[in-house]
């Protein structure tokens, strides 16, 4: 793989610097009032998640998938079974078919890459020195790679279209026993795999003579040894018919989003046989990993929100660059405390409208380490009296 590299330096004056800091505080103010509803919502979709999931292993009845029991019309049902169709799926513009639940088509194309690394020196007088490395190589990609952005785009062109466009088709009539999938279902099932080429299979006419087969993939240009820009290359995989377990509400042959008293639905479909307390579990997991990581970035939201609202303070102090490393330095462990306690009192009140003990918990819990850093503060302040 071929790589390229061309290195720019430049320059910022300190006024410069300053009135960009003093912009970016508006952009601070915006992510730091943004952080406190995405906080509050976060907690409020994992309450209701988990009291719906809760309600549905109190409810749900597992059945046979092999016939139809017209008495549990309405109810939130289990069933297990092999998820199957005789839809024969077609690709005309590569002669591709398969017996399969799902066809898609994978296009790549060679490409040039921009890549760029940014090291920054501070000066005497508040102004920087920005070096900025640019790294070109070239890729496989999926999506279609504008270089008309890149710093040096005459050396790196890339083409403006992708030769062939990715697609996807799915059988109309998947079944579970006595029981027909709706689309919704259907689009959860994912267990593709590579679609083997027959190499006796004789390609279109309008493919002859440009479209060869390398690598089990469909190959457009000269040498797949030694691809250049632009060269494409298509792969197909399938979903077999395959072992599936559903939870959701039965309506008549097939199923429909079954809602809870607690708010919210379920429809949910997992790969092979499994109970349906361990697919209400594997859910109950996933709700749990999901608010942990909308905590993190509500967290991390305010955090960014804080230091460029106290950016300002570093750049003024940057006229003499230690001690504009020292200020930033302190502004960001005030953000970061900031954002911490801030964070943990939102995530509290909010516990103490959906959950009140745990919230009552939380606010203990935040007030403890506020007392705690002043108490930290007050100490600090006094001990030079004492040193006296």
């Amino acid at each position: 793989m071929s790589t390229e590299h061309y290195t720019e330096v430049t320059n910022q004056s300190w006024g410069n610097r300053i009135g960009g800091s003093l912009k970016g505080i508006l952009a601070g103010f915006f992510l730091f009032a943004t952080s406190f509803p995405l906080l509050i919502w976060n907690e409020g979709r994992s309450v209701k998640q988990y009291r719906t999931l809760k309600e549905g292993a109190q409810t749900v009845v597992s059945v046979s998938a092999d016939s139809i029991n017209p008495n549990n019309a309405g109810k939130l049902v289990h069933i297990a079974g092999k998820a199957d169709t005789e839809s024969i799926l077609e690709d005309f513009t590569f002669g591709i078919s398969s017996n399969a639940l799902k066809l898609r088509r994978i296009v790549e194309m060679y490409q040039w890459k921009e890549a760029s690394e940014r090291t920054k020196k501070k000066k005497i007088g508040g102004g920087t020195e920005t070096t900025t490395t640019y790294t070109y190589h070239k890729v496989w990609s999926e999506h279609l790679i504008d270089s008309r952005k890149f710093k040096k785009t005459a050396e790196h062109q890339n083409p403006e279209a992708m030769p062939y466009t990715p697609e996807q088709q799915t059988a109309e009539n998947v079944t579970v026993g006595a029981f027909t999938l709706p689309p919704s279902i259907v689009d959860k099932i994912d267990n593709f795999n590579r679609l083997p080429l027959k190499t006796d299979t004789p390609l279109p006419e309008s493919l002859k003579g440009k479209v060869k087969q390398h690598n089990n993939r469909f190959y457009i240009g000269d040498n797949p040894a030694a691809p250049q820009i632009g060269d494409t290359r298509v792969t197909f995989e399938v979903a077999k018919p395959t072992a599936v377990s559903v939870i959701a509400g039965q309506i008549n042959n097939t199923f429909e989003p079954y809602s809870t008293k607690a708010g919210g639905t379920i429809e949910m479909l997992q790969m092979g046989t499994l109970s349906a307390q361990s697919m209400m579990q594997q859910v109950e997991q996933s709700n749990k990993t999901l608010t942990w990581i909308l905590r993190l970035v509500g967290f991390l939201i305010m955090l960014f929100g804080l230091i460029l609202i106290f950016k300002p303070l570093s750049v003024l102090a940057d006229v003499i660059p230690l001690l504009g490393t020292l200020v930033s330095a302190g502004a960001t462990i005030i953000a970061f405390l900031s954002a911490a306690i801030l964070s943990l009192v939102t995530i509290a009140i909010a516990w103490v409208i959906y959950r009140p003990i745990l919230g009552i918990i939380l606010v203990g819990i935040a007030l403890i380490l506020v007392l705690g850093i002043k108490a930290k503060i007050k100490s600090s302040k006094q001990s030079p009296k004492h040193s006296k």
